[in-house]
């Protein structure tokens, strides 16, 4: 049984959440105008640095919009929001995605591993190849969920390294705490060595250099986790 590590929140963390639950349940709609900073500091007791900072990295995840001399509103972020928006609603809702957001955060994920192992496979030097083995021995022998999980992610990425593609790595690495909260949940349901095999079967058909092969491993690994035996909704 794994257990996680124990934090206090700084008040502006608790400020952050309080406004960013407020978000999402419904009580700030969006387009509604939120108090200055003087009068939320009184209200909530805290300093105005504190309202200044969340307000701030409000803004960053996408739930805020901030406009000089008018104030600060709330922002459409289902429409305008970012990788951070998502992961604040992850967290926000446990965790736990609805099956249409899970959809499209695999159907992209699919085109991203495509180009990925496309690239490789037509590109990579032998040895870039043959050094995902150590990685994929990293998976193997993890001893949890979450050390299996982000050995999954540094195999991944390091996929996206030696395709050649520059942007590549960064799409991936925005993308890491959304893809490995879903790793996750699919190694709580179905083990971590199921994790495992998706890795071992992509790792032998780049090795073998077989771009169909590679294609077909990574569509029958979504397809599964949508509609098939492994879903993870």
């Amino acid at each position: 049984m794994e257990f996680q590590k124990l934090s206090a929140l700084s008040l502006k963390e608790m400020f952050i959440c309080q406004i960013r639950d407020m978000i999402l349940s419904g009580h700030l709609p969006v387009g509604s105008k939120l108090p200055p900073e003087r009068e939320l500091s009184k209200q909530m007791q805290v300093s105005r640095a504190v309202i200044n900072g969340g307000f701030a990295e409000l803004e960053k995840q996408g739930f805020l919009d901030i406009y000089p001399r008018q104030g600060v509103f709330v922002a459409d972020y289902g429409k305008n929001g970012n990788i951070n928006t998502l992961n604040a609603i992850m967290e926000y809702h446990g965790d736990t995605l609805g099956k249409s957001q899970i959809y499209s955060i695999l159907e992209v994920r699919r085109a991203l591993e495509h180009l990925a192992t496309d690239s490789v496979i037509k590109n990579a030097a032998e040895e870039d190849i043959l050094g995902l083995e150590g990685l994929l021995e990293e998976v193997a022998a993890a001893k949890s969920i979450q050390e299996t999980v982000s050995a999954t992610f540094s195999f991944h990425h390091r996929l996206s390294v030696i395709s050649g593609n520059s942007i590549m790595p960064l799409i991936y690495i925005s993308f890491e705490p959304v893809v490995t909260q879903l790793w996750k949940r699919f190694c709580h349901r179905y083990g971590k060595e199921a994790l495992y095999d998706s890795v071992l079967c992509l790792y032998k058909c780049v090795k073998e250099r077989d771009i169909e092969a590679a294609r077909r491993c990574t569509d029958k690994r979504l397809d599964d986790a949508l509609e098939g035996e492994h879903q993870i909704y």
